[in-house]
């Protein structure tokens, strides 16, 4: 997730617009939509206070924003120099990649090196650290996991027991509130295709609520052939 977005996001959850956050964060109207359209790169955190200011109004943790814009000017200058990002942390996909199953270790490696942190590695990580104890990092909580490619179903084994996530499809007309806020923010869905936009809205994840920047990766996911194999005449 990109700082845009993150902000976005929130602006909507609050039901505040860009001119509220503007004259909290003391710059113009133009200049905050222009940075949330990405026509704007993030300032430089050290440069600006203006994520402070964000983040108070917002109710965001401390530098939260500041640590994703400091990432997201670090890959985009390295895109601008053609010099292909490196993950985020080394060590630690080298440890999620020894604990995953062996059945898929080396498909997800590929994924992993095509993208570095891209969105199923992001999706991955995330959903373990967001499940780990505060004094347990991927090394010390996690003893195994395996993602099905076809089914995106991931099951974990932690210290602290077994978890399991799993996309189920649903039978009546319910819309789940995040996928309506992603259908409905065209700089997430604008170029949806119908097939495409059947299939998300008829997934579920099992005892969460996902949100509009969830079916958007997942869209990412979708479109990505190294998670698909072509079907073979028989």
């Amino acid at each position: 997730m990109d700082v845009s977005l993150l902000i976005r996001q929130k602006l909507e959850e609050l039901s505040l617009d860009q001119k509220d956050l503007a004259l909290a964060a003391g710059v113009t109207e133009s200049y905050i939509s222009q940075l949330l359209a990405r026509k704007k790169l993030p300032p430089a955190p050290g440069r600006s206070e203006i994520y402070e200011k964000i983040e108070s109004f917002l109710k965001f943790p401390d530098g939260e924003l500041t640590r994703l814009a400091e990432v997201q000017r670090l890959l985009e200058l390295k895109r601008r120099a053609g010099e292909a990002p490196q993950p985020l942390n080394e060590r630690k996909r080298e440890v999620l990649l020894s604990k995953c199953s062996d059945t898929n270790r080396e498909d997800l490696k590929r994924i992993f090196d095509k993208d570095a942190f891209g969105e199923v590695e992001r999706l991955i990580t995330q959903t373990i650290d967001s499940l780990l104890r505060r004094d347990e990092d991927i090394e010390t909580g996690l003893r195994s996991w395996h993602l099905d490619l076809k089914t995106f179903s991931l099951n974990l084994v932690l210290s602290g027991g077994k978890k399991h996530f799993q996309f189920i499809e649903i039978t009546d007309n319910r819309i789940e509130p995040g996928f309506e806020q992603f259908r409905r923010d065209k700089s997430l869905s604008g170029d949806i295709t119908e097939e495409e936009f059947d299939f998300l809205k008829g997934l579920r994840f099992q005892n969460r609520r996902p949100t509009a920047i969830y079916y958007y990766r997942a869209l990412q996911i979708l479109r990505d052939p190294l998670h698909f194999k072509e079907s073979s005449s028989q």
